[in-house]
């Protein structure tokens, strides 16, 4: 008597391809390893299996998590596809990103893929040259992440604060986000060049662009420098405040409450202040609420501060020695904003 075996479960087969990429698949290479459309589809109904995109599949119930999504995403659009927009800044820890639940990947401009489930296909001419591999998949680096991005916000403040970003944390650099800015052009990229040419001015955050918008609209204060590289009489390096207003002395600091919740940063920000002031510097905080919602108060009380320090004839010893470029002084790199022969800012 013939004795005929119980069909060998082929599960086992593909444990080593579901640990390397986080226990998700394709249909492809579920087959490759033989297991047919049929089992797939038991497997998926009785729930031990999920279809998170075409043709992908999760080999585990419940919710997946991020790197499983972007798994999925990069087995779904194949190779090349490079992973781009606001996931892309999440996953480099962008605290500003803004959080979204679809996330965007380019593919070469022949591709045929079309956008499904939690994955917006971009085609593109060009794919980002300096993408970074991330094992399964490949990420656009920054400057590219970060213009993708900001292209498909509609807020300025958010724009401005990711942009800000990039260059405080040392992300990306000024001479990388412009040439993204140039290579984007007019598409979609209004608030992108308005943010890119504060950052160019040396504003480092949101609430600066917002502060600097505000006393734009004067007709009394001078050119402020943002962000300045200021030194004491001797040469030495001093803290380095958002605005300041050299032909008074003026020092203006944006002060955001998320900075200063702690002692230690509390304490920093004094020792700022005290160690300005001891070289008669006057100093006016600001917090980003007050910036938003009295903006004309904001601006009459700098411009009564400078009226009265210039009728007073306020002297200080402080020299104002160019831009800050350093991490000490809270500032990110700093370059001259325009280029000899090229124009990002048009």
């Amino acid at each position: 008597m013939t004795t005929v075996s119980a069909p060998r479960d082929p599960r086992p087969d593909i444990e080593e391809l579901a640990d390397r990429q986080q226990h998700i698949v394709t249909r492809r290479q579920l087959l490759t390893v033989g297991i047919d459309d049929m089992h797939m589809y038991r497997q998926t109904r009785r729930g031990r299996w999920q279809r998170v995109l075409p043709a992908t599949y999760a080999l585990v119930s419940g919710t997946l998590t991020d790197e499983q999504r972007r798994i999925a995403a990069a087995l779904y659009v194949g190779r090349g596809g490079q992973l781009t927009g606001p996931a892309a800044l999440n996953w480099y820890g962008f605290r500003y990103a803004p959080k979204v639940d679809r996330m965007h990947l380019l593919v070469p401009h022949g591709t045929r893929r079309a956008s499904a489930g939690h994955v917006v296909v971009w085609r593109a001419l060009a794919l980002d040259e300096h993408a970074r591999d991330a094992g399964l998949y490949q990420i656009c680096s920054p400057a590219r992440a970060v213009v993708d991005a900001c292209r498909g916000l509609r807020d300025l403040r958010t724009v401005r604060s990711v942009m800000a970003e990039a260059i405080q944390r040392d992300f990306t650099d000024l001479h990388a986000l412009d040439e993204e800015v140039i290579r984007a052009g007019r598409s979609r990229t209004a608030l992108v060049r308005q943010a890119f040419a504060e950052v160019l001015h040396g504003v480092r955050s949101s609430p600066e662009a917002e502060l600097r918008a505000c006393l734009s609209a004067s007709r009394v204060l001078p050119e402020i420098i943002w962000n300045p590289r200021l030194l004491g009489p001797d040469g030495s390096r001093l803290p380095t405040p958002d605005g300041y207003l050299p032909d008074a002395a003026i020092a203006l600091e944006v002060d955001s409450q998320e900075f200063h919740l702690a002692p230690a940063d509390w304490r920093r920000t004094m020792d700022r202040h005290n160690e300005l002031s001891r070289y008669g510097v006057l100093i006016l905080h600001f917090p980003p609420s007050q910036i938003r919602r009295e903006p004309e108060r904001v601006r009459r009380l700098v411009e009564d501060a400078h009226r009265s320090r210039r009728a007073s004839g306020a002297r200080c010893e402080v020299l104002v020695g160019g831009p800050s470029s350093t991490e000490n002084d809270k500032k990110g790199p700093f370059l001259t904003p325009q280029q000899p022969g090229r124009r990002s800012i048009r």
